[in-house]
């Protein structure tokens, strides 16, 4: 299989039916791709499981961490200390030693960090990014995706589809090209709107600072077009709407805060 840098840029994608898929697709030894294809949508918690921890140990595999004992590694354990276990969810968090401006989650609760978003960010900033992209586990966001990526590799591939996998979802030659397509996928925009107020929400109730929020995005929207391309700016669009929706909240929170101590 091919490196895979990681370069989070996630860019919407589309699976187009063709009218004519069900003809072309008659060989006996393609049967088994279409069952995949077609069975995406209800992908099992267990099979959705495997593939989670198959695609992130492969990403972990092919990406460097910032080494343990580092400043930037201390710092990032200091903010991530307490939450591994999170609203029924099991979290397990890395830090990549990359300089993308960016953070991703998947299905099964593995949350990973760029090291470039800890450079401009502060540490609430980064906990608000967090809670975010829980709200992303939490909210299955990162499952749909998963199952539409997969429905793309269990049917581009019929032969790999039906050899033995050994235990695993998806073969390693279809690995590569599921992992890219679930990095350039987009969150709908409810699906991320969803996610900011799990993400307010998360801080408010951990007792961070929830004007947090607000920087965290206007940080991003302040990135040029140039550096923007692989940062949360290219992945989560309309961050200075969303700072200014974060914003409200805050103040919103504020004026509750304030009448609740009167």
């Amino acid at each position: 299989m091919k490196k895979i840098l990681l370069v989070v840029c996630m860019l919407s994608f589309a699976v187009g039916a063709q009218a004519d898929f069900g003809r072309k697709m008659l060989k006996k030894e393609n049967v088994t791709a279409v069952q995949n294809a077609a069975k995406a949508a209800t992908l099992s918690d267990e099979d959705m499981a495997k593939l989670s921890l198959q695609s992130v140990a492969e990403m972990d595999e092919q990406n460097p961490v910032v080494p343990e004992g580092e400043s930037l590694a201390k710092r990032f354990n200091d903010i991530v200390k307490g939450l591994e276990s999170e609203d029924g969810l099991k979290l397990n968090f890395k830090l990549y030693n990359v300089s993308d401006v960016n953070a991703f989650a998947t299905p099964d609760g593995s949350i990973r960090i760029m090291a470039g978003l800890m450079f401009i960010m502060t540490d609430d900033e980064v906990r608000s990014v967090i809670g975010h992209e829980i709200g992303h586990v939490k909210l299955k966001h990162a499952k749909k995706q998963y199952q539409k990526a997969y429905s793309v590799a269990a049917g581009k591939d019929a032969v790999a589809a039906n050899t033995g996998t050994g235990g695993k979802v998806l073969t390693d030659s279809q690995l590569g090209k599921f992992i890219e397509d679930v990095l350039n996928a987009k969150f709908s925009r409810g699906d991320e709107s969803a996610s900011d107020e799990y993400g307010f929400n998360f801080m408010v109730k951990h007792g961070y600072d929830y004007h947090a929020m607000e920087g965290a995005f206007s940080k991003l929207a302040e990135l040029s077009d140039d550096d923007g391309k692989k940062s949360l700016k290219a992945s989560h669009p309309g961050a200075a709407e969303r700072a200014k929706i974060a914003k409200e909240r805050a103040d919103a929170q504020d004026a509750k805060m304030k009448q609740a101590r009167r």
